[in-house]
């Protein structure tokens, strides 16, 4: 499943990287405000060879974020990431939220994972 938002980039938290059963990983999230009625707050990651992507833009920026959305299971709680792999400046003709199926997203490989350590959780 592959989705769509547009927002203004309203927070870039700085990279973080480590070491997992599959490799050196790095990750950074940022968060876009959505123009609706009623504006939300999404916060997406980019991992590993996406990162050069988000490094294009800055807070404030219009983007597009296409994204795959993805839950996990830990310690019998469930945990979802927004996994950004395409964005883009400005908006699309498809308004603020919706489906696209214009592009396929890569797939994600076992070394897109970080490792789940109960040390690297932020809570």
């Amino acid at each position: 499943m592959s989705l769509d938002i547009t927002g203004k980039i309203v927070k870039i938290s700085p990279q973080t990287s480590g070491d997992g059963k599959f490799g050196k990983w790095q990750k950074q999230e940022f968060v876009i405000e959505t123009k609706e009625q009623y504006p939300k707050k999404v916060c997406f990651t980019v991992f590993n060879d996406k990162l050069d992507e988000l490094q294009k833009f800055k807070e404030n920026d219009e983007v597009t974020v296409s994204f795959n959305p993805e839950s996990r299971e830990y310690n019998q709680k469930w945990y979802t990431d927004l996994r950004a792999w395409k964005i883009t400046l400005g908006t699309t003709s498809g308004g603020s939220t919706g489906s696209s199926k214009t592009e396929t997203p890569p797939p994600f490989t076992e070394a897109d994972i970080p490792p789940a350590d109960e040390e690297d959780l932020p809570f």
